[in-house]
C-alpha cells in the first residue's frame, strides 16, 4: 500500500511544472483576499452556513438518508437565487474593492499634491476643534476611490475650497444644511446636507445617534472616510470600512488622516528637488 502511494506521489511530482506553482500561488492569493474581504461581515456567517449545509449533504448521502439529502439539495438551489439578493451589500463591497485596484485607480480624487492634503488636514482639524469646544454636531465624509455621486446628488452643491470657516457655517445649529453630511472630494467641498444610508448593524451601542449610524452605513458600502463630532458629548469619532473609532484627540485624528490620505511621493519629483538644492 505504501509503495503504491509513493509511486503515485512520484508520478505527480514528476509532472509538476513552474506553471503549476504559479497556478497554486494565484489561487491561494485570491482565496486569502476573499477571506480578508468577508472577515467581520455578514458574509462570514454565510460561508459558515454554506459549509455546514455541504457537510450535511455529504453525511446524509453517505448514510443513505435520501429524503434529507433531497431537502438539502432543494435548499441549496433556492439559496443560489436568494444569496445575491440578501447579501447584495457585501457583493457590491467586494466588487468595489476589486475595482479599487492600482490599475483601476481614479487619480482625479486622490491627493497628488502634498500642499492640497496639508490644507485639507489643517482646515478640517481647525473646524473639528471648534465643534468639540462648542458641542456642535458634525458629519464630514471624505471621498477616496469609490465615487459618491449618488449621495452627493441628495444634497446641495457647494463646490468650494475647504476651509474651517465654511465648515463651521454649514454645521452651525439651525442653519439649513446642518442636519446632513458634507462630502469632500480632495480639497473641495462638493455638497452639503447630503443623506446617507444608515447601518443595519444590530449590535451598535444605543448611545450612538443618527450621524454615527449614517457614517457607518456609508463606510460599509464604500471606502470613504467619515468624521463625526457628537452634539451631546463632543466626542470625535472616525468611521472607515464599516468600523467606528471613538474618543479621538487632535493628534490621533491628524495621524489617522495622514495614514489614510497622504499622497504617494513621486520619485522623479524627489530627484529634481535634490538637483535644485
Amino acid at each position: 500500500m505504501a509503495s503504491v502511494i509513493l509511486e503515485r506521489l512520484y508520478s505527480v511530482l514528476t509532472r509538476f511544472s513552474w506553471r503549476d506553482i504559479i497556478d497554486i500561488a494565484v489561487v491561494t492569493f485570491i482565496a486569502y483576499k476573499l477571506i480578508v474581504i468577508i472577515r467581520g461581515s455578514r458574509a462570514e456567517q454565510l460561508i459558515k452556513g454554506v459549509v455546514f449545509i455541504l457537510l450535511a449533504s455529504l453525511v446524509s448521502r453517505a448514510l443513505g438518508f435520501n429524503t434529507i439529502n433531497w431537502l438539502i439539495t432543494q435548499l441549496m438551489t433556492v439559496a443560489l437565487v436568494a444569496i445575491p439578493v440578501v447579501f447584495q451589500p457585501e457583493l457590491r463591497r467586494g466588487l468595489e474593492q476589486l475595482g479599487r485596484g492600482r490599475f483601476f485607480a481614479r487619480s482625479g480624487y486622490i491627493y497628488g499634491d502634498s500642499k492640497d492634503f496639508e490644507t485639507m488636514q489643517k482646515e478640517v482639524l481647525k473646524a473639528v476643534n471648534v465643534f468639540v469646544k462648542k458641542r456642535i454636531g458634525m458629519l464630514l465624509v471624505m471621498e477616496r476611490q469609490t465615487g459618491l455621486k449618488e449621495y452627493i446628488e441628495t444634497g446641495i452643491a457647494i463646490n468650494g475650497k475647504v476651509s474651517a470657516e465654511l465648515l463651521i457655517n454649514i454645521f452651525i445649529p439651525h442653519s439649513p444644511l446642518h442636519d446632513g453630511a458634507v462630502i469632500l472630494q480632495g480639497s473641495q467641498v462638493v455638497a452639503a446636507g447630503c443623506y446617507l444610508p444608515l447601518t443595519e448593524n444590530p449590535n451598535l451601542s444605543k448611545e450612538l445617534g443618527t450621524r454615527h449610524r449614517a457614517a457607518l452605513g456609508l463606510t460599509e458600502h464604500s471606502d470613504a472616510v467619515a468624521i463625526i463630532v457628537s452634539e451631546e458629548t463632543g466626542v470625535v469619532s472616525m468611521a472607515v470600512g464599516g468600523k467606528l473609532t471613538r474618543y479621538l484627540d487632535e493628534k490621533t485624528l491628524k495621524q489617522m488622516l495622514l495614514e489614510l490620505f497622504e499622497p504617494e511621493t513621486n520619485p522623479f519629483q524627489q530627484f529634481w528637488q535634490w538637483r535644485s538644492s
